[in-house]
């Protein structure tokens, strides 16, 4: 069963056939309940899940990567990283094929209504996400990505803000721009509007996705929510520092040394 795959997988991780080749006609229904199979073993050996990641919101990477919708996968105590003052070390130990992705996150106070999700947010903050895939160059299928947790690996939170102190938010996210560098060259650029045409879009997807898959449980206050990559998702290794530059919010943008 892939449920019982995806758990010795992440036991011993490596890079494996796609599991859509090894289950042919895989949908993502089944995909999803293989995640969820492998969140409650993890469950059982402690993991706390505090939050959720969103995937392929970046139209602009669609193509490349022959996934045309957004995937989601769970945040755990074992993955967050918290950085202090805008700096973190990650470790890539059992991370597969990792790729860094800028983001935007977000706090929840309150259970979100999709149509109103800004009243919902406590704080917003830039984060970067380490995805990672299991299949070789990174070819996946949209059930082979929802299976694997959403290719997440791990997640740096940086300074949270409260969305109370800045006007305008909704006006202004789609418009934020950033710069990804690696040691001291520019790597990449977006902007909000790549995010499904607002980070605050894509929460509301994540929403409606949800309430549309019984085994998942809605989104809930003291949740942490990544809305998804501004630009491409680029290698990463050990020895590497990534670095983000912010324009639009007074974000200081982020330091993440691998290791």
């Amino acid at each position: 069963m892939l449920a019982e795959d995806l758990i010795e997988l992440h036991s011993q991780p490596r890079e494996v056939a796609p599991f859509s080749e090894a289950y042919p006609g895989l949908t993502a229904e089944a995909a999803y309940a293989a995640a969820a199979a492998l969140h409650r073993h993890r469950v059982a050996q402690g993991w706390r899940p505090l939050g959720r990641k969103i995937g392929f919101t970046n139209r602009t990477i669609w193509p490349r990567y022959g996934v045309y919708e957004p995937i989601w996968g769970t945040v755990y105590d074992r993955t967050l990283i918290f950085a202090e003052d805008d700096r973190a070390e990650v470790p890539l130990k059992d991370l597969v094929q990792p790729r860094i992705e800028p983001e935007i996150c977000f706090g929840l106070k309150a259970t979100p209504d999709p149509a109103h999700v800004l009243d919902a947010i406590e704080w917003i903050a830039h984060s970067i996400e380490i995805v990672q895939c299991h299949h070789p160059r990174w070819k996946v299928t949209l059930a082979d990505s929802a299976a694997d947790n959403g290719l997440h690996g791990k997640l740096v939170v940086g300074t949270r803000m409260p969305v109370s102190g800045i006007p305008a938010l909704e006006e202004i996210l789609p418009k934020l721009a950033v710069t990804l560098k690696k040691g001291a060259t520019a790597v990449d650029r977006g902007v909000g509007a790549n995010v499904l045409d607002s980070p605050l879009l894509a929460l509301a997807h994540l929403i409606a996705v949800l309430a549309g898959q019984p085994m998942a449980p809605p989104l809930a206050a003291g949740e942490i929510i990544t809305t998804g990559t501004l630009t491409d998702a680029h290698p990463v290794a050990a020895g590497e520092t990534w670095s983000t530059e912010f324009g639009g919010l007074p974000f200081s943008g982020l330091q993440v040394r691998f290791r």
